[in-house]
């Protein structure tokens, strides 16, 4: 345990690998797990029954594991789960989850989560998102891979961002966001394709073509929700190349119980 630092509290109970690095004045509870490579920097507070992977980087005033902010919470035992390689800069709150939904917060792999983000109880994070500053979610909501949410965003709790998605600065969210879809406002508006994104993991011409098209039918046809799902499945027949994107929008909306920003 030489890379603890004198001053930080570790209980006798939690497990650390070897290589883990806690810095000055951090407190790490008894029921959690932390993986090799870890770095907690100072002043940061993990507790809860909380499980973090390979390879993150925790900064300063991070609350980590912390009782949801429910006031159905009655001291259940629930949990956090966080991936490998998540940068989580400072100030930063994930909460466990509660008995009234899976039990677990997660967030996977990869992900930027910079200062004052909020996860709260019950949320569903991929992986390689981008979290901005103060950006904020409440309970039960699911986020795919590769969104970004821009500073000061707020998600209402139960909605769901498909992957690929971009949530602009300042923006409300009470309904769900497709996937590859761009949205800003407040209240929320739908802003087309988030193209350069795309067009940044390697998505190709095609298939950027056929998100666009998709996002038409959704969007500008003048077609019901359930008139364009039928046309978004016809779409996915003719197009065997761009099907599998196409087809993550249609079962997107397919499962969707708030409905989307439209």
């Amino acid at each position: 345990m030489a890379n603890i630092h004198p001053t930080a509290i570790i209980d006798s109970n939690a497990e650390l690998d070897g290589s883990v690095e806690v810095g000055a004045y951090s407190v790490v509870g008894a029921h959690v797990r932390i993986g090799a490579g870890t770095k907690i920097g100072p002043h940061v507070v993990i507790d809860g029954h909380t499980t973090i992977g390979r390879d993150n980087r925790i900064f300063q005033f991070a609350s980590i594991g912390g009782p949801p902010q429910d006031k159905k919470y009655g001291g259940e035992e629930t949990r956090l789960e966080i991936g490998d390689r998540n940068l989580i800069r400072e100030f930063c709150t994930l909460n466990l989850g509660t008995v009234q939904d899976a039990g677990v917060t997660r967030l996977g792999n990869d992900n930027w989560l910079l200062a004052y983000v909020h996860l709260a109880h019950d949320c569903q994070v991929g992986n390689n998102t981008i979290f901005s500053n103060n950006a904020s979610l409440a309970g039960h909501v699911h986020v795919g891979d590769w969104v970004i949410m821009s500073g000061f965003a707020a998600v209402h709790q139960f909605c769901k961002i498909g992957d690929h998605a971009f949530v602009g600065m300042n923006t409300s969210l009470t309904q769900d966001v497709p996937p590859f879809v761009l949205v800003s406002g407040n209240p929320a508006q739908p802003h087309g394709i988030n193209i350069e994104g795309l067009k940044r993991r390697g998505f190709t011409r095609e298939q950027i073509g056929a998100l666009r098209d998709a996002y038409k039918t959704i969007y500008k046809s003048g077609l019901t929700l359930d008139e364009a799902k039928a046309a978004l499945q016809q779409a996915e027949s003719e197009a065997p190349d761009t099907t599998q994107h196409v087809r993550d929008m249609r079962e997107f909306l397919d499962r969707s119980a708030r409905g989307i920003v439209r």
